[in-house]
């Protein structure tokens, strides 16, 4: 299992190697993630910090495979890196709107380096460490998980996948994290772990999240994958099995 905060590609013929990057510090919350093994498809996860109070993240899952979605996945980082910083150059900026047009600009960005149609999941969110909110968009992502104290919500979709329509919008809701809340990101890859003709699925990774009450980012991203690597009984080398966490401490 690998610790990763950047993932880089750069072109399709000789794709590089994911490229490390320290993982901004938050105060009083934590980011990680992980996967398992060498890269095969198009997951993506980035962190850039915008402002001194917000951080954005993001865990993308391209079609297909490496060797033929390399660019388009650099195109995609290139893109949320840069607009994230000119959307969120405001201390007062909206950040639904922000969000908003950050999925557009990298719908933009995926069909463009395609030159067509590629679907591409998406789930985005930009924490604000003052407040204690995400503002995100899921288009078309798996759900994320969000534990507090009254249990686990699920953030479903609030847009299509990205790469299919030039011109498809999303919505950017806002949820409160709490002090000692969670939220956690799979990619399919992950939920889609086999075990004779049974899926592992959503509902074990919410099982796991609600019994680890008191794991960081970090141990977080772990469970998960070792949830499905002990649910098939054999490492999960079928696709990328990606996790993402972030976790507010509970005095934060």
């Amino acid at each position: 299992m690998r610790f990763l905060f950047n993932h880089e590609k750069s072109s399709r013929s000789a794709p590089q190697e994911p490229v490390l990057a320290e993982v901004p510090e938050l105060h009083a919350a934590q980011l990680a993630a992980a996967y398992y093994g060498e890269r095969q498809g198009g997951d993506l996860h980035d962190f850039v910090r915008v402002t001194p109070n917000r951080v954005l993240f993001g865990l993308l899952d391209m079609a297909g495979r490496l060797e033929e979605n390399s660019a388009i996945v650099s195109a995609a980082q290139q893109t949320f890196r840069a607009r994230a910083q000119e959307l969120f150059v405001d201390d007062d900026v909206n950040e639904a709107d922000a969000m908003a047009e950050l999925c557009l600009e990298l719908n933009r960005a995926i069909m463009a380096a395609e030159g067509g149609i590629r679907s591409c999941p998406a789930f985005a969110g930009c924490y604000n460490e003052d407040l204690g909110t995400i503002c995100y968009f899921n288009a078309g992502h798996t759900p994320g998980l969000l534990r507090d104290l009254t249990g686990i919500t699920e953030l479903g979709a609030t847009g299509l996948p990205l790469g299919l329509f030039s011109h498809a919008t999303c919505e950017a809701p806002l949820v409160a994290l709490p002090p000692g809340a969670a939220l956690l990101l799979v990619s399919r890859g992950l939920l889609e772990g086999r075990r004779r003709r049974e899926e592992f699925g959503l509902e074990r990774v919410k099982s796991s999240l609600q019994q680890a009450a008191n794991e960081t980012a970090e141990e977080l991203c772990a469970s998960a994958i070792e949830g499905v690597q002990q649910f098939m009984r054999k490492p999960p080398r079928h696709n990328d099995v990606t996790a993402l966490a972030l976790v507010r401490e509970a005095g934060g």
